[in-house]
């Protein structure tokens, strides 16, 4: 009997590599804090983590009714290269939509979360490695 990784790790491994691009996101923004013109961007998590969960048939999405024949589609966001725009709080006067506290703070919060999922990756490893052994 043949042990699938991607059914025992489930949508973690890609929770982790999702969490690595979003943290090269807010460090870009953070070292654009000074740059005149410079636009932040962000990734939505839950959409692209929803939407790789459901082409892998793990979880269907809520459905959104389209009530306009110019809605678009459900599914439409493509993934991490698809960054969205932080709308800021209080925008400067160069143009510049980098929040230094607030990029701070979500780089810690994505990093936390990132060493959380990590965690639990390590930890189904080590049980996967016991269940081999007969531990």
């Amino acid at each position: 009997m043949s042990i699938s990784f991607s059914n025992a790790l489930g949508i973690h491994e890609q929770a982790l590599e999702l969490r690595v691009k979003r943290a090269e996101v807010l460090a870009n923004n953070l070292a654009n804090a000074d740059t005149p013109g410079f636009k932040a961007r962000d990734i939505d998590f839950k959409a692209v983590l929803g939407n790789q969960m459901a082409s892998q048939g793990m979880e269907k999405p809520l459905e959104m009714a389209a009530t306009n024949g110019q809605h678009l589609p459900h599914g439409q966001f493509g993934g991490p290269d698809d960054l969205l725009y932080r709308t800021p709080s209080q925008p400067s006067m160069d143009g510049n939509t980098v929040d230094t506290q607030e990029e701070m703070a979500e780089f810690m919060k994505n990093t936390m979360q990132y060493q959380s999922s990590f965690q639990f990756l390590s930890g189904k490893f080590k049980a996967i490695t016991s269940a081999i052994r007969g531990d």
